[in-house]
């Protein structure tokens, strides 16, 4: 199993632009891969990820990430950046486990918890859209859609040609789809 990849999707579902990681997972797992990828639905919460990530240890040599994120920059517009793995101090990764037990879904929360149990593989590559429409209700809005489509083309063109990703640890990069 060594020296696999994992494509991971973080979110709610059936709240429109925030269901863009489920979304994503669905349409990739529909697609031909090479083996060695595996795809998966982690939004169910990081104390669980972390124990299934621990039940494979150094299984997984890259791992890409995809979620709608709130961060306040401009909306529907795709951002890619390699996770520099830095944690904040140990009250908050503390605070950020005890949201996690009560079933809050975030990528921060997982990365930051999944960093602090050393169960990420060497290589993490994440990708957020910034939503647009965070009510309950299928569907994207436009742009949104438009990013979704480019996080799916990128992470294809990533894995099938085995390309290492050019943007620099912690420092997000704007795309637009």
């Amino acid at each position: 199993m060594k020296g696999k990849v994992l494509i991971a999707g973080v979110g709610y579902t059936y709240m429109r632009d925030l269901s863009v990681g489920p979304v994503v997972v669905s349409r990739l797992q529909r697609l031909e891969w090479p083996p060695g990828v595996e795809i998966q639905d982690l939004s169910y919460g990081p104390i669980a990820v972390v124990q299934w990530l621990q039940e494979r240890p150094h299984a997984f040599q890259r791992a890409f990430f995809v979620a709608a994120v709130e961060r306040g920059r401009p909306s529907g517009r795709l951002y890619r950046y390699r996770w520099a793995g830095h944690l904040p101090p140990p009250e908050e990764i503390q605070q950020r486990i005890g949201e996690a037990v009560t079933g809050v879904i975030s990528l921060d929360n997982l990365l930051i918890i999944a960093q602090h149990f050393q169960v990420l593989p060497p290589e993490v590559m994440v990708m957020e859209v910034e939503p647009v429409d965070t009510q309950w209700g299928p569907g994207f809005t436009a742009p949104v859609q438009d990013a979704t489509e480019a996080a799916m083309a990128w992470i294809r063109e990533m894995v099938l040609h085995k390309r290492r990703p050019v943007s620099h640890p912690g420092s997000p990069r704007a795309f637009r789809a």
